[in-house]
């Protein structure tokens, strides 16, 4: 019995010795490749890890919530349900533009600060929401509307902060797609963690999130000193208008340029076939599942391609320059029109998988290059609010493409062409707009007003 007993305790202890070396070898991969081509020497890789660590706390959220809030009605109320969730998405960017924006072009030292008190906000929430999940009362919507104005917040800051950590090594696309990367990982592992948990219990994903968040917060105030800097800044008027146009008054999101507006119209172009896909092919394959297959592999195959669409345009963003940002946003709707019309002449489940792919790949890497063009042509003073008004416009392009998806018959040659007709419109309007301006060149480095 001793032998029995020993042999156990040396067998565990190896077992956990093995464990160790394997998180810490993994530890150590990471950091690794976050902190390439200078990225840990600037700063850029711990703003990495705090998006990663965002990323899985948000999805924990999502996971908890999926089944109550979302889901769980019959299937005679889910365009109800859904359509009061495209509501509720809007709420936070009715705070984001108009409140939160400006006030953080005032507080220049505060930008930690901002991060870390979204962490803290969503980590009470989360923790409070766990208590009240398994009713699934209307109690849940107030709370989860404080996640989505905390998580939209932390994003406009992040998206701000990007250039200030920006090694010289990294083209700001290239910085903004590593980001967004290590955020796309964190959230493929956090879906599967968060499965786990749920299966212990509905408020399990939710107190797991309350311990992210915590870890969070007090990672962004591990952020260089560099982000609450304000050394230069001055407050100031947009500038970015072509010689000789008329003044505009201050901070009219129409002053940042012509480069950005032509981006601005396309990357939305794209968010609102994101939002029009998502909602309109979740109800036709629940109707007629493509191909024969049964409406949840089916809705599978759809999300799979989707999500591996959204991943690689952020990879794709990796190699792209900010040189041609302005032409990566056409091309990227020429695609996306190509791949929609393709689906609406041959509905199959092939098809459609690739016109998910490729909306999800044009969004992301489109919303890569828009981010850079912000960041280039938009003075520091005001490119929060410049963010923030960014974010809100392509937040009503997703609902108002969701919308549409929801308010369709359910015919897929009407739908897609439908999606494909406005597609190829504002392709045209995106080629006349990069004829007239052209590429620009890019700043050496990120401005400053």
């Amino acid at each position: 019995m001793v032998r029995g007993r020993g042999f156990l305790a040396r067998g565990a202890s190896a077992a956990g010795v093995r464990t160790g070396r394997v998180v810490h070898g993994t530890g150590r991969r990471i950091r690794k490749a976050t902190s390439a081509e200078g990225a840990g020497e600037s700063g850029l890789a711990k703003l990495i890890e705090l998006h990663a660590i965002n990323s899985f706390g948000d999805m924990l959220i999502t996971v908890a919530l999926a089944s109550s809030i979302f889901f769980s009605v019959p299937t005679g109320e889910a365009r109800d349900r859904v359509a009061l969730y495209l509501l509720i998405t809007m709420a936070p960017f009715a705070l984001l533009a108009p409140v939160i924006g400006p006030l953080l072009d005032r507080l220049p030292h505060g930008r930690r600060t901002a991060m870390a008190m979204s962490m803290l906000a969503r980590a009470v929430l989360a923790w409070t929401m766990a208590g009240v999940v398994t009713s699934g009362g209307l109690a849940l919507y107030p709370e989860a509307l404080g996640v989505l104005v905390a998580s939209k917040a932390y994003g406009v800051v992040r998206s701000v902060v990007v250039p200030r950590l920006l090694p010289p090594q990294l083209s700001l696309v290239k910085a903004n797609s590593r980001v967004t990367l290590a955020g796309l990982l964190a959230t493929m592992v956090a879906a599967g963690v968060g499965g786990l948990l749920h299966l212990i219990g509905p408020g399990w994903p939710l107190r797991g999130a309350f311990l992210v968040f915590v870890i969070g917060m007090l990672m962004a105030f591990h952020l260089p000193h560099k982000v609450d800097s304000a050394k230069g800044e001055v407050r100031a008027q947009l500038h970015a208008e072509p010689h000789g146009a008329k003044p505009v008054a201050r901070g009219v999101l129409r002053a940042v340029g012509p480069s950005v507006i032509m981006a601005l119209r396309g990357v939305g172009t794209l968010r609102w076939l994101v939002g029009f896909l998502v909602m309109f092919l979740a109800f036709l394959i629940r109707k007629d599942p493509p191909g024969g297959l049964p409406e949840t592999v089916a809705l599978g195959v759809v999300a799979v391609a989707a999500g591996i669409g959204n991943a690689l345009g952020s990879v794709l963003g990796s190699w792209l320059r900010t040189r041609g940002s302005e032409a990566t946003v056409t091309v990227m709707l020429l695609v996306a029109t190509l791949a929609t019309g393709a689906a609406a002449l041959w509905y199959g489940i092939a098809t459609v998988a690739i016109a998910a792919a490729t909306s999800g790949m044009a969004a992301s890497l489109g919303k890569l290059a828009l981010d850079a063009l912000i960041q280039r042509d938009v003075p520091e003073a005001v490119r929060t609010s410049a963010f923030a008004r960014s974010e809100t416009a392509l937040q009503l392009c997703w609902v108002a493409g969701g919308l549409v998806g929801i308010a369709l018959p359910l015919n897929e040659a009407l739908g897609l062409t439908l999606a494909a007709a406005v597609l190829a419109v504002m392709l045209l309007w995106s080629i006349r707009s990069l004829l007239r301006t052209g590429l620009r060149r890019p700043a050496a480095r990120p401005r400053v007003a």
